[in-house]
Order: C-alpha cells, then sequence, then structure tokens
C-alpha cells in the first residue's frame, strides 16, 4: 500500500460518506429523532426553570408548577426513547455500510491476488481487515448524523435564546462554535501523526505475534522463546506508549471542553445580569438563558470528543482506501474473447519480479493433449512461466499465446475456467476434507469427489479416517501431512477437469510409491488433456512426452 501520501481529512470524509447514499432514509430518521431528543433533554431544565419561575410567583410560560413537572417527565419520557431510536438507527446504518466495506476490501484483495499480496505482511492485512474497518464505525455511528443534530440544535437554541435577547444568544454562539468546531478541528489535527503511528503500531504488533503463534513449534525446538517473549514486550510497550500519548490528548480535550463550557454559561449569566440591570432583561430571561447555556451542550459536546477519536477513523480510512485504490499488477480481463485452449506457446517471453530477471528471452511449444515437462533447478523460473500461464503476472515483454489468442485478450474467468494449478504449497481452508476438495467444483457430488481422490490416491486415506470425508483439516489444514495436503491439491484438479492441467512439482511431497500412483493417473486420465509438468526430480520427468530444460530463464 502506498504510505507516503496521505489523504485529507476532507478527502477521506468525501469518500466515506459517498457509501452512505442507500442508508440515506435511515440517516434522516436518525437526525430527527436525535434533534427531537436533545431538545427534550435541554428543555427539561429549561421547564425546571419555568417552574421555579410559577412558584416564586414571576412571570413564566406555564400556568402552574404542576404543568412544568407534567412536561419534564413526557420530555424525560420521550428522551429515553428518542435516544435509543436514533442509536439503533445509527448502528444500523453503521453495521450495513461496514459489511460493504469489507465485502469492498475482500473485492480488492481478490483483485490484487497474487501479484501484489505475495510477501505482503499478512498481520498488517488482519489488521487492516478487522480493527481498522471495525474502527470506522464511530465515523458511521457516531460521526454523520451527529454533526447534523448539532447544527440544528445550535441553530434552534440560538434563536431561543436570541428571543430574549440576542446579547447572550451571540455569547452562546460564539461557545457553540468554540467547542464544537475550533476544538476539534484543532485536537484532530493535533493528534493526526499520533493516531497513524498508533494503528501502525497496532498492525505490526498483530503481525509479530501471529508470527510468533505461527513458529511456536521452532521457537520451542530451538528454546527461542525468551527472545520471543521479549519481542512481544518490546512491541507491546511501544503500542502502549502510543495509545498513552492518545489517551493523554483525548484528556486534554475533555478538560479544554468542560472549561469552555463553563466559561460560556459564565459568560451568558454575566451578559444576561448585565441586561437585568439595565432593564433591557427581566429576571425570567436571565435564569432561562443561563439554564439554555448550562443544559443545550449535549450535541456540540459529542464533536468536541470526536477530535481525537476521528484522527483514528481517518488513519484507518487512509489504510483501508489505500487498499481500495491500489492496482493490481493484472487486471481481469472481462471485454475479451471466451478462447477455447488448443495448446500455448510463449513467444519470446522476458519477466522480471522489480529489476531482477527471470525470464529471457524463453519461447516454446505447448502442443495440444501432450504431457509437457521443463525441468530446472530451483530460481530458474520454471514456476514463475506457470503463474504466467494463469496470468497472475503479465509477461516485461513478448507474449503468451492460449489456442490462437494472446492470453492478455482472453476473458480471465474463461482462461481460468480451462486451467488448473497445482502448486506446491497447498492452501487448505478450516473446513472439512470434502469441502476442501470441492472449492474445484462447488456443484460436484460426493461421487465425483470420491473419483478425483482415487485418482489422486487419497480415498483410501480418506476412508481410514474416523469421520473420513467429512473430517476437520484444521487450519491451515494442519492436521494433514504436507503428502496429504499436496495430494488435495492433485484432487482438487483433477474435480476441476480442466483442459490445461498446470503441475508445479505436484509430487515434491511424496514418497516414490505416491509419487507413481500420481503420475501413473496422469498418463491415464489425461488423455485428452495437455499438461505441463514442473519438477527437478527425474523420476517426475519420465512421465513427460516432451521435455524442456530451464536454466536461468533460458532453454537449454
Amino acid at each position: 500500500m502506498n504510505k507516503s501520501n496521505h489523504r485529507s481529512p476532507f478527502a477521506i470524509v468525501g469518500r466515506l460518506i459517498v457509501l452512505v447514499k442507500p442508508m440515506l432514509p435511515v440517516m434522516l430518521a436518525a437526525i430527527v429523532m436525535g434533534v427531537a431528543g436533545h431538545f427534550c433533554a435541554t428543555f427539561i431544565t429549561i421547564f425546571g426553570g419555568f417552574g421555579i419561575l410559577r412558584a416564586l410567583g414571576l412571570a413564566s410560560p406555564v400556568r402552574t408548577v404542576g404543568t412544568a413537572f407534567a412536561c419534564i417527565l413526557v420530555f424525560a419520557l420521550l428522551r429515553g426513547v428518542l435516544r435509543y431510536a436514533e442509536q439503533a438507527s445509527n448502528h444500523y446504518i453503521a453495521f450495513k455500510l461496514l459489511a460493504l466495506i469489507r465485502d469492498k476490501v475482500f473485492g480488492a484483495l481478490r483483485r490484487l491476488t497474487p501479484a501484489k499480496l505475495e510477501g505482503r505482511d499478512r498481520g498488517d492485512l488482519i489488521s487492516l481487515i478487522t480493527a481498522d474497518i471495525e474502527a470506522l464505525e464511530v465515523f458511521y455511528a457516531h460521526t454523520i448524523s451527529p454533526i447534523c443534530i448539532a447544527f440544528i440544535c445550535v441553530i434552534g437554541m440560538t434563536g431561543f435564546v436570541g428571543s430574549w435577547h440576542i446579547l447572550p444568544a451571540l455569547v452562546l454562539l460564539a461557545g457553540y462554535l468554540l467547542v464544537g468546531v475550533a476544538l476539534p478541528v484543532w485536537s484532530a489535527k493535533r493528534g493526526d501523526r499520533a493516531a497513524r503511528e498508533y494503528r501502525q503500531a497496532l498492525a505490526d504488533t498483530n503481525s509479530y505475534v501471529l508470527e510468533s503463534l505461527r513458529g511456536l513449534k521452532d521457537t520451542l525446538q530451538y528454546q527461542d522463546t525468551a527472545a520471543r517473549a521479549e519481542g512481544i514486550t518490546a512491541h507491546s510497550e511501544m503500542l502502549g506508549e502510543k495509545q498513552k500519548a492518545m489517551k493523554y490528548r483525548e484528556g486534554l480535550t475533555v478538560a479544554i471542553t468542560n472549561t469552555l463550557i463553563l466559561l460560556t454559561v459564565l459568560a451568558v449569566l454575566g451578559v444576561s445580569l448585565n441586561l437585568y440591570q439595565s432593564g433591557k432583561m427581566g429576571v425570567e430571561g436571565v435564569l432561562v438563558c443561563t439554564l439554555s447555556a448550562l443544559s443545550s451542550f449535549g450535541p456540540v459536546v459529542a464533536l468536541a470528543n470526536l477530535g481525537a477519536s476521528l484522527t483514528q477513523v481517518f488513519a484507518s480510512a487512509d489504510r483501508v482506501l489505500d487498499l481500495l485504490d491500489e492496482q493490481p499488477v493484472t487486471a481481469d480481463v472481462t471485454d475479451g474473447t471466451d478462447t477455447a485452449f488448443a495448446g500455448a506457446a510463449a513467444e519470446h517471453v522476458n519477466f522480471a519480479y522489480a529489476k531482477e530477471e527471470v525470464l529471457h528471452d524463453l519461447s516454446l511449444t505447448i502442443p495440444e493433449k501432450k504431457i509437457v515437462g521443463i525441468t530446472g533447478r530451483s530460481g530458474s523460473g520454471k514456476s514463475t512461466f506457470l503463474r504466467l500461464l494463469m496470468r497472475f503476472w503479465d509477461v516485461s515483454s513478448g507474449s503468451i499465446r492460449f489456442g490462437a489468442e494472446d492470453i492478455r485478450r482472453v476473458n480471465t474467468a474463461a482462461l481460468r475456467e480451462q486451467e488448473s494449478l497445482v502448486t506446491q504449497e497447498t492452501e487448505l481452508f478450516d473446513d472439512t476434507i470434502e469441502n476442501n476438495i470441492r472449492i474445484a467444483k462447488r456443484d460436484a457430488t460426493r461421487e465425483e469427489v470420491e473419483a478425483a481422490c482415487k485418482k489422486a490416491a487419497l480415498d483410501g486415506f480418506i476412508h481410514s479416517l474416523p469421520k473420513g470425508y467429512d473430517t476437520p483439516v484444521g487450519e491451515l489444514g494442519g492436521a494433514l501431512s504436507g503428502g496429504e495436503r499436496q495430494r488435495i491439491g492433485v484432487a482438487r484438479a483433477f474435480l476441476h477437469d480442466a483442459p490445461f492441467l498446470l503441475l508445479d512439482e505436484p509430487t515434491s511431497n511424496l514418497d516414490s510409491l505416491n509419487e507413481g500412483v500420481i503420475l501413473k493417473a496422469v498418463r491415464a486420465e489425461c488423455k485428452d488433456k495437455t499438461v505441463l509438468l514442473v519438477s527437478h526430480r527425474k523420476s517426475t520427468m519420465a512421465a513427460a512426452d516432451i521435455s524442456f530444460s530451464v536454466e536461468s530463464g533460458r532453454l537449454s
């Protein structure tokens, strides 16, 4: 992700707020209920003042003390109901939009896979998918409607106080602007860097802990637990320091907020008393204006408290938007052709990772319905060539033909439908054996799955398990051996039944007996298919009809 150019808060808000459009009716309802609820809360205190005025025999908008307290009871009940409805609406919006953002993030990850994600810090990605997206809840549930509510309430209360006299209304408006606008902006600018550092420290800590958990066996074997524990402690202490700095800023913001509110109330009281002494305002005006100042800062305080939390939200949103905006190395083709496979060929192909050239002027033809073998040392570019055929990457120069068409003009979905890739390391999901194989063909029957497993010399092993095909494989397939995981990968390829089968060291984790069974199945079951077999084993290459040797990215 690009971390050098951070977006401005206004740019981030603009991107995030666009997503609210489908939920606009619910948002408007939340704003209306929020405004009504805050006015109810404010007028509980004001009607208490009206009751006091009536009890003292002074002029009051209410006829009796009982009327005043009846209104207070109604306002209190309404306040509770409206507050609940407002919060329920805001959180409904937030959780719906977070689900939408997660969907967009997973879509972006799919577009970027595998070229942009290979070697990427998995812990950092997990932190983004979980903590960073979750942080956006503050924006959708506690920012948009509170800002609108505060704006309407400020106008309403300024007008209400202004109906008694313009001067205390202007003083109150100044207090609102200081607490609700100036303070959050100051706080956000002051804490922007700290928030970004905290989110990155959190991601780094998650990465380190995840790495430590995955390597726990090796850590125990080589008695490196003390060093790992020190590393976790160091990361935790760094994270704690970043969090401490943020909490200090939040505490300072709260202190300044309360001070500004108190000064505003005193200023309104002072101005009102001065107007009373000059005969321009009655005692009821002094009381009502002061009580209004005391009880009406709720919506504005909500904005003041946002200053500190929004810095974290913007830091998280920036990381999420970086991922959403990142461009894949190879974009999916959707406006090309659905060319049927009829052999493949590389023509003067060059390819480099960054500045490191892996393939140089590679040309070879893969005829239809043949087993083509490619051998060579590790790092010679064999696996890279298979990934170019899958179009996980694009060639730097030259071209690859799929049938009669340049592979870059073949629709990606059609291309992948006609290819099956078996890699050295088979990725498994924390699910049953059957479901892990069925990802190659979601509508496959149990009989089809079993047939594919028989071809991969896996059926006997599965039936020996207590739960058979319903046996869970564990996280990352940890309940199975490397050879068993690899045979699941081969079974997937057989189940997918594509005309072009790409095998990258398909027997590297297998013993000689199972290697022979797999290769025999490949020859028997793939008579009408094209197989590209990559391996450094001579025994594996014996299954090939045609063999090529690749050294340092060249055919030899």
